[in-house]
């Protein structure tokens, strides 16, 4: 299967070589790195190391997705990807790990694979107390409300690319991950999990690493997963 790997980054100079090395040689087609309007080298990195380099300037994890994801639909029907995995490029995940989570999607078992963290192995202050916390509200509330069994909204995740277009995405920011589960449940999709390792990413997380952050990501998730009921 024809596999594309979108990676959105917003100054991760430091991680992003790293990330595309560690991309199991010879499983992925295209690595497509969105440039989130950053004010470092992150574009040129990635591009010196081979990833197809996108710049998208309207800040917003969803927003550099949504970029990656309009060049992958882009191609003719016939080249189009069967697969396309979201990866983090903080160098949070193992990008090793994609062999195992697209798995699922080859034997014809997944629409969509989650890589979860909350089953795999995570190194000590690799997540936060607020994200640890925000994850298990999170799929409790996607249990309750939407019947849909998650233990992590990780961005490390593998999707058929038929199902991604059915989702039909739209959030710009940080209710992304967890649009993507409540719509896949929604819809009826085969959704299912993988352990996959983490360890503390290269810099300052956006997200968990400021007080604005946790509170706007914890909001939007919340206010995403009431929108769709």
């Amino acid at each position: 299967m024809r596999i594309d790997v979108i990676i959105p980054a917003f100054n991760e100079e430091q991680s992003i070589g790293r990330v595309l090395a560690e991309i199991p040689a010879g499983l992925v087609r295209e690595v497509i790195v969105v440039d989130n309007n950053s004010g470092d080298q992150t574009g040129a990195v990635a591009a010196a190391a081979g990833a197809t380099v996108l710049r998208e300037p309207r800040p917003g994890y969803g927003h550099a997705c949504l970029a990656g994801m309009a060049h992958a639909f882009a191609r003719p029907a016939a080249e189009q990807a069967d697969i396309i995995v979201f990866l983090d490029g903080d160098y949070s995940d193992y990008p090793a790990d994609m062999t195992a989570l697209v798995q699922p999607i080859i034997r014809g078992e997944a629409d969509l694979v989650i890589g979860s963290r909350a089953l795999g192995e995570r190194e000590s202050g690799s997540m936060m107390p607020q994200q640890l916390f925000g994850n298990w509200l999170a799929t409790t509330l996607l249990r309750w409300f939407y019947g849909a069994r998650f233990t992590d909204l990780g961005p490390f995740r593998a999707i058929r690319r038929e199902a991604l277009q059915r989702i039909g995405m739209q959030d710009t920011t940080y209710g992304w991950t967890v649009e993507m589960q409540l719509k896949a449940a929604k819809l009826g999709l085969r959704s299912t999990e993988v352990p996959v390792r983490y360890r503390r990413r290269i810099g300052v997380s956006k997200v968990s690493g400021t007080v604005k952050g946790t509170l706007g990501a914890g909001y939007k998730i919340l206010w995403t997963i009431f929108r769709y009921l």
